[in-house]
C-alpha cells in the first residue's frame, strides 16, 4: 500500500475514537434517532469503533510484512519545539498486533452494550468514555515520543475510572479509587524517569534513542539504571507486578463488563509493551542490572496469582470467579514480565506472544462471567455450585461449553494461544541473555512450570464447579412409620426441593460478540507463525540497538 495512505490510516486510527467521542456528547441527527435517544448513542459507539476496527484492520493488511522491523505509517511533526517534542506516530511488529487487538475488543464491547447495557447514568456519558479509552490506548501503541506516550499513557486513566465508579457493581467507589490513586502514582515516578532521559540524552524520540549510535549513548550507567527504577515502578504497576498488582482484584469485580474486558485484553498490555518499547532499548544497561529482580517478582506473581485463585476455587472459601479471573491475570502477566526480563529474542517474542493470547482468552471469560452473573445474579462459586447451582453442561450446554473452552485456553493447554507465549517465555529464562545469572533464571523457570499446574488445577476445578455443578445433597429417604407418630407427622412438613432456576443460552449477540475472540485463540494456537513472524524481526532489531 502507498506509504502515505497508511500514514493516514494510522492517524485515522488515533484521531477517530476522540472524534467518535465527541460525536456521542451532541444530539442524533434527524432520521438516525432510532427508537429513543439511548437506542441512537448505542448505534452510534458501535458504528464508530466499527469504523476504527476497519481502519486498523486495513492497515494490517497494507503493512509490509516482509520488513516487519521497520517503522512503517511514520508521522513526523514538530509540537513543542524547545523540548524538541514531536507528533511522531509510526507501528512495527510490535505494535501492529497490539492496535489490531485493541480497535477488535473495544468494538466487541461496543456490540455487546448496544445489546446489554450496564446498568448506570446516560449512556451518551458510557459511549464517550468508551471511545476516549480506545484513542488512549491506540495512541499508546502508536506513539513514539516519550512525552506522548506519558500523555497517552495517563490518557485511558480517567476514562476507565469513570467506567468503574459509575457503571460498577458493589463497592465501586473503593475500587475505582484504588485503581486511579496505584496508577497515578506510579504514572509520577515514570515521568521523572522518562525526563530525566530527555534531559540527558537531549531528545524524547524513542525510535533515535533505541540505537546504539544515538543519543542512547550519552547515557550512562548510573542514568540509565536511574531511570529503567523510575519507568519501571509506573509500568510495573499497569501490567501489574507483583506486589504492585492489590488495585486489580478490586477494580475487575467492581467494573462493568466491558470495563473488566478492556482493563484485562488492553490496559494491562500498555505496561509490558513500555517495558519492550522503552525499558530494552534505551535503558538496556539499567535493565540488564534489574532484569534478575524483574525475574524474581515475576515468577511470584505467577506463584503467588495461582495460590490465590485456589484458596478462592475451594468449597466454603466464598469466592467470587470474577475475582479468580483477575488473580489469573496476575500470574499469566507474569509469564510476559518473565520473558521480558530474559531481555532474549526468544523471551521477549514469548512475552508478546503472551500479550496477545491473554487478551484474547481473558476477555473472553470476562465476558462470560459477566454474562453469567447477568442470568443467574451471582458470580459467587459456592452459589453457581450447590445444588441448584449453575450446573452450565445442562442447563445452558453452549454457554457451559465456551466457559470451558476458555478455562482450558486460559490454562496453557498445546493448540491454543495461550500455550504459546508461555511455552517461549520459559525457553527464555532456560537461557537468559548473556551476564545474566542463569542458576537464578533457570529457578523462575521451575516455579513458573510450577506455575502452569497449578493454574490448571484451579481452572479445571472451576470448570467442574461451575458447568458440572456441584454434588447435590443426599435426600435421605423416610422410613416407613406408622402413621399417628411423631416421625410421619414430620415427613408431612417436609417443604420440597426448590426448582433450579432456568439459565438461558447464548443469545445471538453473544455468539457476535464472543465467537471472533473463540476463533482467534484457536488460529493463533495452531498457527503462532502468524504472529511471531511479525513480532521475531522487529524484536531481533530492538535487542541488537537498532541493527
Amino acid at each position: 500500500m502507498n506509504p502515505t495512505a497508511l500514514q493516514y490510516l494510522l492517524a485515522a486510527v488515533v484521531v477517530l475514537p476522540l472524534l467518535g467521542a465527541v460525536g456521542a456528547l451532541l444530539p442524533a441527527p434527524p432520521g438516525l434517532k432510532g427508537r429513543n435517544p439511548d437506542q441512537a448513542v448505542l448505534r452510534h459507539g458501535v458504528t464508530a469503533t466499527g469504523v476504527v476496527l476497519a481502519a486498523a484492520l486495513a492497515l494490517a493488511a497494507g503493512f509490509d510484512h516482509d520488513h516487519p522491523a521497520r517503522m512503517q505509517a511514520t508521522t513526523d511533526i514538530s509540537w513543542i519545539p524547545a523540548l524538541d517534542i514531536r507528533i511522531h506516530l509510526g507501528i512495527d511488529g510490535i505494535s501492529l498486533p497490539l492496535v489490531v487487538l485493541t480497535a477488535l475488543l473495544t468494538f466487541l464491547c461496543a456490540l455487546y452494550s448496544y445489546f446489554h447495557m450496564p446498568t448506570g447514568p446516560s449512556p451518551k456519558a458510557f459511549v464517550a468514555l468508551l471511545l476516549t479509552l480506545e484513542a488512549g490506548t491506540l495512541a499508546s501503541f502508536a506513539v513514539l515520543d516519550l512525552m506522548l506516550f506519558f500523555l497517552a499513557f495517563e490518557m485511558v486513566l480517567i476514562p476507565m475510572y469513570f467506567l468503574i465508579a459509575r457503571w460498577g457493581g458493589a463497592e465501586k467507589q473503593a475500587a475505582a479509587w484504588k485503581f486511579i490513586l496505584y496508577t497515578l502514582l506510579g504514572s509520577v515516578v515514570m515521568l521523572l524517569g522518562l525526563l530525566l532521559i530527555g534531559v540527558k540524552s537531549g531528545t524524547f524520540d524513542m525510535v533515535a534513542l533505541a540505537t546504539d549510535n544515538g543519543p542512547k549513548a550519552q547515557l550512562s550507567h548510573t542514568v540509565q539504571l536511574l531511570a529503567v527504577l523510575a519507568i519501571g515502578i509506573g509500568l510495573a504497576v499497569k501490567s501489574p507486578l507483583w506486589p504492585l498488582h492489590s488495585w486489580l482484584p478490586d477494580a475487575h469485580t467492581a467494573a462493568p463488563t466491558v470495563g473488566s474486558v478492556l482493563l484485562a485484553g488492553v490496559l494491562l498490555k500498555m505496561g509490558t509493551y513500555g517495558f519492550v518499547r522503552i525499558a530494552l532499548p534505551i535503558t538496556p544497561e539499567g535493565m540488564h542490572t534489574v532484569a534478575p529482580y524483574l525475574g524474581a517478582l515475576a515468577a511470584i506473581g505467577i506463584i503467588y496469582g495461582s495460590l490465590a485463585c485456589l484458596a478462592l476455587v475451594r468449597k466454603g472459601a466464598g469466592g467470587d470467579l470474577k475475582r479468580l479471573i483477575a488473580y489469573s491475570s496476575v500470574g499469566h502477566m507474569g509469564f510476559v514480565l518473565l520473558g521480558i526480563a530474559s531481555m532474549t529474542p526468544t523471551g521477549v517474542n514469548g512475552a508478546l506472544f503472551a500479550n496477545i493470547a491473554h487478551g484474547l482468552i481473558t476477555g473472553l471469560l470476562f465476558f462470560l462471567v459477566g454474562a453469567l452473573k447477568d442470568r443467574y445474579g451471582s458470580t459467587d462459586l459456592d452459589t453457581l455450585s450447590g445444588s441448584t447451582g449453575a450446573a452450565l453442561y445442562g442447563k445452558a450446554p453452549r454457554f457451559g461449553g465456551l466457559l470451558a473452552f476458555g478455562a482450558v485456553a486460559s490454562l496453557g493447554i498445546p493448540g491454543l494461544a495461550g500455550f504459546w507465549g508461555e511455552m517461549l517465555a520459559m525457553f527464555g529464562a532456560f537461557r537468559p541473555a548473556a551476564g545474566l545469572s542463569r542458576p537464578a533464571f533457570l529457578t523462575f523457570m521451575a516455579l513458573a512450570g510450577l506455575g502452569t499446574l497449578l493454574t490448571a488445577a484451579y481452572l479445571l476445578l472451576v470448570v467442574r464447579r461451575v458447568c458440572m455443578g456441584g454434588t447435590p445433597a443426599a435426600v435421605e429417604a423416610v422410613p416407613a412409620v406408622e402413621e399417628g407418630t411423631a416421625t410421619a407427622a414430620e415427613a408431612a412438613t417436609v417443604a420440597p426441593a426448590a426448582p433450579a432456576p432456568v439459565i438461558p443460552d447464548l443469545a445471538r449477540y453473544e455468539y457476535a460478540a464472543w465467537t471472533p475472540l473463540a476463533v482467534l485463540t484457536v488460529l493463533a494456537g495452531l498457527w503462532p507463525a502468524a504472529l511471531l513472524g511479525l513480532t521475531d524481526p522487529a524484536v531481533q532489531q530492538l535487542l541488537g540497538g537498532g541493527k
